[in-house]
Order: structure tokens, then C-alpha cells, then sequence
């Protein structure tokens, strides 16, 4: 089986590699490897986004796609900035600018009340129909400063209490293991592994 990855994202790219990866014969490539229009990522839901994303590039290219929207979900913000966190700071924002205007946004609120929640959700479509879906999530607080080189987006600023880092204080090998993509990749991993061993 072949399976695209609906994203030229190389750090999910990497990530789904390592876990998807362990199925036998499947093989998985990047939109790097396809020609494929940009879609319009205009839902209002993760789920929206991420079904639009796989079914869309499923029917255009004839193949099996998994797609994924993930976002930063912050309590006292309303759940916001959700499924608008990759344009929360303006269309090709850095990890920078974002972060930068979520604290601006905290600026006032305190620790305790800083609660917030990464969440992903995957979908598998063929170019006729939606497969499977899988979700996953992960729960921390926004630090008041940046801290740590790694990852991306908003993890300078996503602390993580049971291992008292940010995300990106974490090495790779930390961050796969917590992650709210890990955790929706696992919940996809079941439903695929499942399902080969039927077919095997």
C-alpha cells in the first residue's frame, strides 16, 4: 500500500514516518513527491480541514492520503487561536511572531489560568471515501517567556509539567513520545495495523 502524506511539513513528515513506518508493506512518500494544488484549508474544525485536505488530494492524485490539522487550543482564549494557529499572527507568520502574539494576548492572565491543549486530528481517504479518522491530545500550560531551540510553532512556549520543559526544551526522541500527533498516530497505528493483519 501506498500512502501519501498530505504535507511538505518535514518535522510531521518525520514523525509519522517513525511510527507509521513499522507496518510492512507500506509505503510512504510526501506531497514533495507529487504535484498537488495548495487546498484551502477553510473549515472550522480540525476534523473539516484535515477530511477536505485528505479527500481533495486523494481524488486528484489517485491515491491513498492521510492528512492532518492540528492547532494550539488556550482555555482562557476561548479554545482559540484552534484551528486559525498556523494564521494567528498573519498569513506566513514564524514560530517567532506567533509565539510573540500569544503572550501578548496572556499578557494579563496568570499561571493557573494558563491552561492549554494541542490536539491533531488525522484522516485516511482513498479518492472515493474516507477510511479512518484519529485524534490525540496534549495538555500543558503557556509560559510567560519563549524557552528551547527545538520544534516549531508554539512549542517555545508550550510548557509541559511532567517533564517541567517547554517543547521545545525536548529532544526529538521526547517530543515524539508526548506529543499530541504521537498520540493521534498511535490511535491510527491500532486501526491500520488491524487492518493489514485481516488483509495478511
Amino acid at each position: 500500500m501506498k500512502l501519501v502524506i498530505a504535507s511538505r511539513n518535514q518535522h510531521k513528515i518525520k514523525e509519522i514516518k517513525a511510527i507509521l513506518g513499522q507496518i510492512s508493506d507500506l509505503e510512504i512518500v510526501s506531497l514533495d513527491d507529487c504535484a498537488v494544488p495548495e487546498i484551502n484549508e477553510d473549515q472550522d474544525t480540525f476534523l473539516g480541514n484535515a477530511s477536505k485536505k485528505a479527500l481533495e488530494t486523494a481524488q486528484y492524485i489517485h491515491e491513498t492520503v492521510l492528512a492532518d490539522d492540528s492547532g494550539l487550543m488556550v482555555d482562557a482564549l476561548g479554545g482559540a487561536p484552534g484551528v486559525y494557529s498556523a494564521r494567528y499572527a498573519g498569513a506566513g507568520a514564524t514560530s517567532r511572531q506567533l509565539c510573540e502574539k500569544l503572550l501578548r494576548e496572556l499578557k494579563d492572565i496568570p499561571a493557573a489560568r494558563r491552561t492549554a491543549c494541542f490536539t491533531t486530528v488525522l484522516v485516511l481517504a482513498s479518492p472515493r471515501k474516507i477510511l479512518h479518522t484519529a485524534e490525540g491530545s496534549c495538555a500543558g500550560l503557556i509560559a510567560e517567556t519563549p524557552r528551547g531551540d527545538n520544534g516549531f510553532g508554539y512549542d517555545p512556549v508550550f510548557y509541559f509539567p511532567p517533564l517541567g520543559k517547554t517543547f521545545a526544551e525536548l529532544s526529538s526522541e521526547e517530543k515524539n513520545t508526548h506529543s499530541h500527533r504521537r498520540r493521534a498516530l498511535e490511535n491510527l497505528f491500532i486501526q491500520l495495523k488491524s487492518k493489514f493483519s485481516d488483509e495478511h
